[in-house]
């Protein structure tokens, strides 16, 4: 994306020319295979009624016309030359498209932003960016102050979203019966099985890549593909059968056996267009909670767009399985296909309006033009699609409306649990005015407070204290968050703070991950955890007072620290079993493994005042002696006086859904003996 456009600062990572022409080539299959495999049944499908009726080629040439022009507008130049500029940092997609537009209006699907998240160089913006009050800026206000737009924004993605999903049972069992019976499609189906999945492929490849494969192979072979049935065509109007009409015809006899196995090949290669495009949307919308938590799998070590979820993936066959076997007609499977398709369409081009106008501050005017050329492209097509609504058209209607209510749910659900989190958090001043013992006995350790919060006290803390009047020597809370960002720089991981006085010893960690990043899901994340907070106190930052001796807000003395990888000549971590030197216990315990020595390694250059080692030194003692954590196990619960729709949206929609999918990454590896997790009830 053009940095001058957007008015982002986004490092560009340089690509060889070896690696960009492997993508391309990887791209062929995965991206191209279901829209390479429409000259089977375009011509058959348009024909295959009237064509012996005709004398003379104008029809012909016009039905090549209408496909030359359709393949011109749409999958090359809205979407190859426009569409693809959009990229949220190299990663595509409906819900791409919609945090870059949250980006940029400062919206966010959950309210967990921090002060110091815009200092992220993915928010960064250039002090060169236009003041003057215009439409966008008129516009961005608007999405700002009106909770009710911002609804519609994250409805319109979530309609995007679940169509790709629903496509994504569709498109599989089309592509294979296209390939091995000739299907039956209306015209208006045929041509975009793939536009939107190139798009949202965009993470798994790069933009150059995709670019370099559409225009120097896939576009000009499907347009020869059509010419020269055209031709063949043109030639043959004694044609009497249905079939003879179809591709294999045109092709030389000897060749018919071998372009069949190919294209049966192609079309099984080419389904997994859309099922990857459904990976990144439905990753994408897990991070930003809109979808409940899954397992994702990542395939490659290098390029991180490149995932695979086991779940979705068997439930996509399933259902897949389900319609073929329901329709048993390919026809009315394409009209299904078609309609989820050519809605997808519409999304994309209503959210490019608005990225056009917020993003690329261009003026309203070019908005409106793209939304008149492609729109009214894509309206006629969806017309067509929706005359076919009782035909198999329902289909991509009803998947799209559970997965809506789903997602729906799921977001609301969360929502509403994070605003009762800071309704109902502790002030600070409360846990301050117990003094530095906190009024109760402190032990020795790590406790480590897992929250969404990132400023106040959870109420887990409260209700945990109540009941068990003692806590670790070294409290943390931390908050394991997703941006909407694709990626976060290591350099700028987490965000490290005091609450309260240094000698309180209580911290707060934000560990900040885009939507695209990999969270760690080992012991790595304890290590790396305190490693951060032993920089922090090496730095000399302590907790700030006002004149008046009051403790200041933590927003103000936090500071970004990196992960250990990028902090060369910093601190370290070095271990030993306890007896290894002689100065160490020699008593083992019998049963229990040996516990590890812990000895921060500081550099010779480094200096620190005599409170910041006194700091440091309780800061290992407490990792020696081990880490706790502490998970807040909520259970959401309507209010007696809400609605019956609230009711059966947290009660019997989210509740469920919460009990029934994955827990947070971070907590799937974290050790059963040192685990331990606060039940509560909340009432939202």
């Amino acid at each position: 994306m053009d940095v001058e456009t957007t008015g982002l600062q986004i490092p560009v990572q340089k690509e060889s020319w070896k690696t960009v022409l492997i993508l391309a080539f990887q791209s062929l299959g995965v991206v191209y295979g279901d829209l390479s495999i429409s000259p089977l049944y375009v011509y058959k499908s348009t024909f295959a009624e009237d064509i012996e009726h005709s004398d003379t080629n104008e029809e012909i040439y016009g039905v090549l016309s209408v496909v030359f022009w359709t393949l011109t507008l749409v999958p090359l130049l809205k979407y190859v030359f426009l569409v693809l500029k959009a990229d949220d940092n190299r990663e595509g997609g409906t819900f791409a498209l919609y945090s870059l537009l949250c980006r940029h209006v400062r919206v966010s699907p959950l309210p967990n932003s921090h002060l110091t998240d815009e200092e992220l160089s993915s928010y960064e913006k250039h002090s060169s960016d236009p003041a003057p009050i215009t439409c966008g800026s008129r516009l961005k206000a608007a999405l700002e102050r009106h909770i009710g737009l911002q609804k519609c924004l994250l409805v319109l993605a979530l309609i995007g979203a679940s169509m790709v999903i629903g496509d994504g049972i569709l498109t599989p069992a089309l592509s294979v019966f296209s390939a091995v019976s000739g299907v039956e499609l209306a015209m208006s189906n045929e041509h975009h099985q793939c536009s939107e999945a190139m798009f949202a492929d965009l993470g798994h490849f790069s933009q150059l890549s995709i670019k370099i494969a559409f225009t120097s192979l896939v576009y000009p072979s499907l347009v020869l593909a059509y010419m020269g049935q055209a031709a063949y065509l043109s030639q043959h109007h004694d044609i009497r059968h249905d079939y003879q009409v179809g591709f294999y015809v045109s092709v030389p006899e000897k060749l018919r056996w071998p372009i069949l196995a190919v294209a049966v090949l192609a079309a099984v290669v080419g389904s997994q267009a859309i099922i990857t495009g459904t990976f990144s949307i439905i990753k994408q919308c897990s991070a930003l909670g809109c979808f409940p938590r899954i397992k994702i799998v990542h395939t490659s070590s290098k390029i991180h767009g490149q995932i695979y979820i086991p779940e979705i993936n068997w439930i996509l066959m399933l259902l897949c399985l389900a319609v073929t076997i329901g329709f048993r007609d390919t026809k009315r499977l394409g009209n299904a296909s078609g309609l989820a398709v050519i809605t997808v369409m519409l999304v994309t081009t209503c959210l490019m309006c608005l990225v056009i106008v917020l993003c690329w501050h261009q003026s309203i005017f070019l908005a409106i033009c793209f939304l008149l050329l492609f729109g009214t492209i894509e309206a006629i097509f969806f017309s067509a699609s929706l005359i076919k609504f009782l035909e198999g058209a329902w289909v991509p209607i009803v998947l799209a409306f559970i997965l809506m209510t789903l997602m729906y749910s799921w977001h609301y659900g969360t929502l509403k649990k994070y605003e009762f989190d800071v309704a109902n958090k502790i002030p600070v001043n409360w846990l301050l005015s117990l003094g530095p013992s906190l009024g109760i006995v402190r032990v020795r350790g790590i406790g480590l407070i897992h929250t969404e919060l990132t400023s106040g006290i959870p109420v887990i803390f409260s209700h945990f204290v109540t009941n068990l009047p003692a806590f670790h020597q070294v409290l943390v809370f931390v908050c394991v968050k997703s941006l909407p960002v694709p990626h976060v720089k290591k350099e700028e991981r987490f965000l490290v703070g005091h609450i309260g006085p240094r000698q309180y010893r209580l911290y707060r960690c934000i560990a900040r991950y885009g939507y695209r990043d990999v969270q760690k899901d080992d012991l790595e994340f304890e290590d790396d955890l305190v490693l951060t907070i032993a920089e922090f106190i090496q730095t000399g930052k302590a907790a700030l007072n006002d004149s008046d001796g009051n403790w200041l807000r933590e927003d103000e003395n936090m500071a970004v620290v990196g992960t250990p990888s990028t902090r060369a000549g910093k601190i370290q971590m070095r271990r030993g079993e306890i007896g290894d030197d002689d100065d160490a216990p020699e008593l083992k315990p019998p049963v229990r493994q040996a516990r590890k020595r812990v000895r921060f390694a500081i550099p010779e250059s480094q200096q620190m005042d005599l409170r910041a080692c006194e700091e440091l030194r309780e800061l290992m003692e407490a990792r020696e002696a081990g880490v706790a954590h502490i998970l807040g196990h909520s259970y959401v619960r309507s209010k007696k006086r809400s609605s019956l729709l609230k009711k059966l949206v947290i009660d019997y929609g989210y509740e469920v859904l919460r009990r029934n999918c994955r827990t947070p990454t971070y907590a799937l590896s974290l050790p059963n003996a040192s685990t331990l997790e606060v039940g509560m009830v909340y009432h939202v």
